[in-house]
Order: structure tokens, then C-alpha cells, then sequence
């Protein structure tokens, strides 16, 4: 539905209200008055999207979070390239985080690279009883004598770990001391701690200040700093996004000399704090760090979004700012070099997306930068939240992203979600791999929006002509007409397609 007249606005904004009050209907009352906190429909001119965030999901309500050890392994840790990160517990949370998203790196596997490998403690039983803080040990000795060339190593402690009491801050220091002053990152990431992933990020930001810069300080570098250094932060180079920042960066005339996490090092950890500017693109997960380095290092930050070529050429000019008349130009000589790519995207996909409906439901900061790129294609967002955002990343959304009348959903439960797409039968959803295969199976195109459904880069203008491809493959591949949606179907659709 494309939104244009005042009328038209109120009209999706009551809309929207009734169906928020019905889908609180199902719920006992205490439930339905804590839910409702967290649903809303946007205001134009409202400093915020109106509803709560980082509160404690209701047990025994689906949902879609993370825990704290996926927050620091999976996120901020896990693809730190060079290091072996432990899963320090049950093999089943190691298991689950294991590869489970593309970051991409460059190097040999289990050689001086081990993003794509698992370790884990494997408790048992009687480590529960006993304490593991000796298999952690013995962990970490057949760690050096099986990887020599890794280049330290975290603990990424579960959630038994910190209800028996291990000391893996103990164990650490000590096998650093024996390792000749090996990097050994204790992170307590149990995921009890916190609401969702989000403490996690914020424990291993903590970790990276403690145990990398901290103990780092004075050390000798491996590079002369510049007056063009920037470090990529709170990329995670799925599918290779990290890449497509740093071509853009590098050609406007900056020197990229650390991103993290994706493809990243610790060395590159170690010589952030040298930057001249750091650029942060995943808001949620690395705001802290990026703070502290201000507060500590003197290196500002700021914000930059890389996706669609709108938010590019703002973000680029943003960066620029920063620096000198020479890159200044730089990046103007960029968005002009990449304008007939984008020209030619938008030429062959707008006119087959113009008008579509999307409705997104992600983690990190996807819930409000895609929303550009989206635009750009002629789409509109008419709904979106966040898993585990938190109160500035609503305000971010209201202020710089959605329009008028939007739905907003935090933390939305599964019945919430399928019941919002069914009233608004939107034309796609962007949401993470527990809600693919279920809206696929109601005849909903989709497209997993945490790790790209296998492709990607998103990032870059070389990445936006991918997102393009991949939203016109979603919407309009012909499977959908093998798979009627429910509520554009009745029964004889289905018995005519069945006899075909």
C-alpha cells in the first residue's frame, strides 16, 4: 500500500492501533498490559518510536532473543580471526554458535585462522560437581601444542560457569604468564546476565578495554600511524560487507588500520586506539568501546550507514568532515565514480519493486539502516523493531528513519509477528531464520536479514546492487504462485494448484 495523502496516513494509523489492541486480546491480562508497552505506531515529530525496550522477555512468551554468550561469542568475539575463542561449558551452546554466521576472513583454517572452528570445554557431569578450572587449563595447554601460530585466546564463559563459581580469571593470568605474556581474554558471558544478547556486547566491549588495551599500553607497534588512519568498528563482514566498507574508505583516501570483528586481528584490536576517527557501524554492539576510546585516547567516532547509495553518500561526506579538504574530495570523487552502478541497479530493479511493502524484525541496527536502501528501490517499510534494541536505538529510528503511521514492534513474539503480517499482508519480510521457513510455508517471500540468506555483501554500492537482486528474486520468483498466501487464496486455489 503506498501511503501518500493525510487521509490515507490516519487511516493505516488506525489501522494499525485496532490491530495491535486485537492481537493483545489473546493474552491474560497482566501479559496483555506488559505487551503493550512495547507496541506502537509511529508519530511524525516524536522524538521516540513510543515504546519500551531492554525489559525482560515474559516467560513462557516466544521469543526471538539472544542470550549474553551469544551477544560476546557469536558477535563481538567469535570473529576475531586470529584467536581461539572457548566455549567454556556444554557443547551445546558452542555447537549452536558454531559457523552459524559468514564471517568472512582471509588466512588458513586452523592454522592462523579459526573463526569457522569450535572449541569447547564439553562439560560433564562431574564438572559441575568439580569445577572445570582445571580442564580449562589442560584446554588451553593442547590449544598451544595443537595451534602454535594463534595468536591468544578468550573464554567465553556459559552459564554454568558463573553459577558454580570457576575462576577463569585465574586460570587466564596464569597460563598468560606461562604462555610468555599471551593474550588470554576472560569474558563472563553467561547468558543468565542481562535481558538479551545486548549485555553481552557491552561484557565484551569491557573485556577488549580490560585485557586488550589496557594491557597493551606501551607496546610496541607494528605501524607507523598516519594522519588517515580510521579503524572499521561493529563490522562483522558478512558475506564480506567489511570489504565493501573498506574499498570506499581507502579510495577516498583513508587508511583502514583495524576492522573488527569481521576479519580482524588482535593486533588490529591493539592499534584502534592510534585512529584518527573511528567509524561505527553497528551502533548497539560497539557503542561502548567506541565511547570509551573517546574518553580515554581522545579518538572520535561516529556513526556511518552503508546501506543503499543515499545513506553511503551521507555517510561518506559525514566521515569526510572529519578530515581535510583532500578527502573531502575524495569522497566526492567516489560517489561519482560509483553513480552510474547505482543508476543502473535502481533502473533495472525499481521498476519492479516500486510500491512493495516490507515489514522487518532483526537484531543490531538493521531494523533502521535498511530502511534506505529499501527507499531507494521505491519500497516502504511499513513496519520494523528490534530484538534487543534499546531506547536510542528507537530514537534513532523516529528521528532519521520511518515515516508516519509505521507499526513498532520490540521483542514482538511469534504469534505477534504472524499476526501483524497477516493483517497487513505485506509483499515481503526481512527477518532472521527462526521466522524464514515460517512465513515461507504461509507463501510470504522472505529474506533473512541477519547473515543475507547466503549472499551478500549488502554493504557498499557494489553490495547495493546485490540487495536489489536478491529483493526482486524474493518477491517476484514464480515459486509464490505455487504457494498461494492464505489470506489471497480460499480453498479451491489450492485444490486447482494441487491437480496441476
Amino acid at each position: 500500500m503506498s501511503v501518500s495523502t493525510t487521509t490515507d496516513i490516519e487511516a493505516v494509523k488506525e489501522r494499525n492501533r485496532a490491530l495491535i489492541q486485537e492481537a493483545l486480546e489473546v493474552y491474560p491480562q497482566k501479559t496483555a498490559k506488559r505487551r503493550a508497552k512495547h507496541l506502537n505506531v509511529h508519530e511524525e515529530g516524536k522524538s521516540d518510536c513510543g515504546v519500551k525496550s531492554n525489559i525482560k522477555s515474559i516467560p513462557g512468551v516466544m521469543t526471538i532473543r539472544g542470550c549474553a554468550y551469544a551477544g560476546s561469542k557469536g558477535v563481538v568475539w567469535g570473529p576475531i580471526k586470529d584467536m581461539i575463542h572457548i566455549s567454556h561449558g556444554p557443547v551445546g551452546c558452542g555447537q549452536y554458535s558454531w559457523a552459524a554466521r559468514r564471517n568472512y576472513y582471509i588466512g588458513t583454517t586452523g592454522i592462523d585462522t579459526f573463526v569457522t572452528m569450535q572449541f569447547t570445554s564439553d562439560f560433564q557431569e562431574k564438572d559441575i560437581v568439580f569445577g572445570g578450572d582445571k580442564k580449562l587449563a589442560k584446554i588451553m595447554d593442547e590449544i598451544e601444542m595443537l595451534f602454535p601460530l594463534n595468536k591468544g585466546i578468550t573464554v567465553q564463559s556459559e552459564c554454568p560457569i558463573g553459577l558454580i563459581g570457576d575462576d577463569i580469571e585465574a586460570v587466564s593470568k596464569a597460563k598468560s604468564k606461562e604462555y610468555g605474556g599471551k593474550t588470554i581474554v576472560p569474558v563472563r558471558c553467561e547468558g543468565f546476565r542481562g535481558v538479551s544478547q545486548s549485555l553481552g556486547h557491552h561484557i565484551a566491549n569491557d573485556a577488549v578495554r580490560d585485557w586488550v588495551f589496557d594491557k597493551s599500553e606501551g607496546k610496541e607497534l607494528q605501524f607507523e600511524p598516519g594522519p588517515y588512519d580510521v579503524a572499521i568498528i561493529g563490522d562483522y563482514n558478512i558475506g564480506g560487507d567489511a570489504w565493501s566498507s573498506r574499498i570506499l574508505l581507502e579510495e577516498m583516501g583513508l587508511r583502514v588500520i583495524a576492522q573488527w570483528s569481521g576479519d580482524g586481528s588482535i593486533a588490529e584490536l591493539e592499534a584502534t586506539p592510534k585512529a584518527k576517527l573511528n567509524v561505527l557501524h553497528c551502533y548497539r554492539s560497539m557503542n561502548y568501546i567506541s565511547r570509551h576510546m573517546e574518553e580515554k585516547y581522545g579518538v572520535p567516532w561516529c556513526e556511518y550507514n552503508f546501506f543503499g547509495p543515499t545513506k553511503i553518500e551521507e555517510s561518506l561526506r559525514k566521515i569526510a568532515s572529519y578530515f581535510d579538504e583532500s578527502i573531502q574530495q575524495g569522497a566526492e570523487r567516489v560517489i561519482e565514480k560509483y553513480k552510474a552502478l547505482t543508476d543502473a541497479a535502481i533502473a533495472k530493479y525499481r521498476p519492479r519493486l516500486e510500491g512493495k511493502t516490507v515489514m522487518l524484525y532483526v537484531g543490531g541496527l538493521r531494523p533502521r539502516h535498511v530502511i534506505g536502501a529499501y527507499e531507494d528501490l521505491g519500497m516502504n517499510v511499513v513496519g520494523t523493531g528490534y530484538e534487543f534494541g534499546h531506547n536510542d536505538d528507537y530514537q534513532r529510528t523516529a528521528q532519521h528513519y520511518v515515516k508516519d503511521g509505521t507499526l513498532i514492534y520490540d521483542d514482538v513474539t511469534g504469534y505477534e509477528f504472524e499476526k501483524f503480517v497477516e493483517k497487513i499482508q505485506p509483499d515481503l519480510v526481512g527477518s532472521g531464520i527462526k521466522e524464514k521457513y515460517v512465513f515461507q510455508k504461509m507463501g510470504v517471500p522472505f529474506r533473512q536479514m541477519h547473515s543475507w540468506d547466503y549472499s551478500g555483501p549488502y554493504h557498499g554500492y557494489d553490495g547495493f546492487a546485490i540487495f536489489a537482486r536478491d529483493m526482486d528474486m524474493a518477491i517476484n520468483s514464480p515459486v509464490w504462485k505455487m504457494a498461494p498466501t492464505p489470506w489471497k487464496k480460499d480453498d479451491g486455489d489450492y485444490l486447482a494448484i494441487a491437480a496441476e
